[in-house]
């Protein structure tokens, strides 16, 4: 096979991830959601107040989870976002500030919170589970790389480098040698195969073209089957449903429906 068209198939793969996975495509899913009886039907006691923690995935922000936060609030659930920004920062110092937003929620809300956390985000949120179980109900992943994270597609991996030569030159607030070799990534790499204490789901996708769907096989958490892509998780029905199904296991509805 000659070299060029090596290349040629490699670029042409590259763009058809990267169209699948950009977040206009995934975004085209919206009307379907917001059409879909996990969308429509709506019962407000549901949550009975109880507290969610959202934490958004490498590069994005809190609101990249505006729609998640919203059908969790019609819902009776108190979402919040994590506040980290857009998660490029040094791991051990995001699960720290994930640490003290779980202690002022829980504070808010009288009770454990549930965390949620899409791709890095539920890397993050599982650690901060680790390191805080009194302070978690339960925890749910959305296409997060869980096992071996640093198999995260090519692309994504240069930019996380790319952040650490930056880091390097002295721009504070991003990813830093430490987070892919040294202590910081020793301890945290220990600390995300710590079994859990909390019930955990973790929910996957063959289609994801960013985070290979079995580094997101948590041996200490059930896994969850979708169809949606990576960045589509937040838009597609099926997630909802999942959400739907364990945050009324987790949630203190029983206690503050009305009564008869």
């Amino acid at each position: 096979m000659r070299f060029p068209q090596l290349i040629s198939e490699r670029a042409v793969d590259t763009v058809r991830v990267a169209a699948r996975e950009h977040v206009f495509a995934a975004m085209l899913g919206i009307p379907r959601l917001l059409r879909h009886r996990v969308w429509t039907a709506v019962d407000p006691y549901q949550g009975g107040g109880t507290g969610v923690l959202l934490v958004p995935g490498f590069g994005a922000h809190d609101h990249s989870l505006a729609l998640t936060s919203t059908w969790l609030r019609v819902r009776g659930f108190v979402p919040t976002g994590a506040h980290v920004g857009f998660t490029v920062g040094c791991t051990t110092d995001l699960v720290d500030r994930i640490e003290r937003k779980l202690e002022e929620h829980v504070e808010a809300t009288g009770g454990p919170v549930v965390l949620i956390g899409q791709s890095r985000g539920g890397m993050l949120a599982r650690l901060a589970a680790v390191r805080r179980p009194d302070l978690v109900r339960g925890l749910i992943t959305l296409g997060s790389p869980l096992v071996e994270p640093l198999k995260a597609q090519h692309d994504v991996l240069a930019v996380a480098r790319f952040l650490g030569r930056l880091s390097a030159l002295g721009v504070p607030g991003l990813m830093d040698a430490d987070c892919f070799a040294g202590d910081c990534f020793r301890e945290n790499f220990a600390a995300l195969s710590a079994p859990l204490e909390v019930p955990a789901v973790s929910v996957y996708s063959k289609n994801d073209g960013i985070v290979p769907w079995r580094c997101s096989l948590d041996p200490h958490a059930e896994h969850v089957e979708v169809r949606s892509t990576h960045t589509g998780m937040g838009f597609d029905p099926s997630v909802y449903t999942e959400l739907g199904r364990r945050l009324g296991e987790w949630s203190s509805a029983d206690t503050l429906a009305p009564a008869c």
